[in-house]
């Protein structure tokens, strides 16, 4: 697939979201994965990586991994990608959320949709989309070589919740089995929160999944 990209996760917002900066290391060309907040903490490692974002991708539409796609956008030109299946709930803010912040997000929606099998490229940087559900319906991780950005689906010992709407025990364990497991147990997985992990542990140690 390509170059191996640098990959910068920044820990933004009251739930340690993990946002990803994926850039190719000859072009600078990058992606951003998942703004959920501090808008200007992802624009300021943009700028320290001298990176010229390309896309904007959200693995999911959950607020605390989006509410910074408006200001990334506007200060990038990047589109914004998203599954269909999530496309709704772009625009659709909990109200039980709006308690804890200090002012009310703009909910723009997404630019553009992103499916199974769709690729990105960014410089020599070629990552493949997978739609992943089960966390919700529209679910995608992004792969490249030894690499994969899982939002939740699987995290270190962990998976992700299913008793959010459009959510699915079944659906998620399938995910991680038919189309996570199969990229090796080497690949080194970078998920929405928490530190990052390999397949191999995952398979291997899970609770969830052994």
């Amino acid at each position: 697939m390509g170059k191996k990209p640098i990959i910068k996760v920044l820990h933004v917002g009251m739930f340690e979201t993990n946002c990803i900066l994926v850039v190719c290391p000859e072009t600078r060309e990058a992606i951003v994965v998942d703004p959920g907040f501090d808008g200007d903490a992802i624009m300021r490692a943009v700028d320290e990586l001298q990176a010229k974002v390309k896309y904007i991708v959200i693995t999911h539409a959950h607020p605390d991994h989006i509410l910074a796609c408006d200001q990334v956008k506007a200060a990038t030109g990047a589109p914004v990608l998203v599954h269909p299946l999530d496309a709704p709930a772009m625009t659709r803010m909990p109200s039980e959320l709006t308690f804890w912040l200090k002012e009310k997000p703009i909910m723009a929606p997404a630019d553009e949709f992103i499916n199974e099998g769709d690729e990105l490229t960014i410089g020599q940087v070629v990552l493949k989309v997978l739609h992943t559900p089960g966390h919700s319906r529209g679910h995608i991780s992004l792969v490249t070589d030894g690499i994969a950005i899982v939002g939740d689906v699987l995290f270190f010992q962990g998976i992700g919740r299913t008793d959010f709407p459009g959510g699915s025990f079944p659906e998620l364990i399938d995910s991680i089995k038919t189309k996570l497991f199969p990229l090796g147990d080497d690949t080194v997985v970078y998920p929405g929160h928490g530190p990052a992990t390999t397949i191999g542990d995952e398979r291997t140690t899970n609770p969830f999944l052994v």
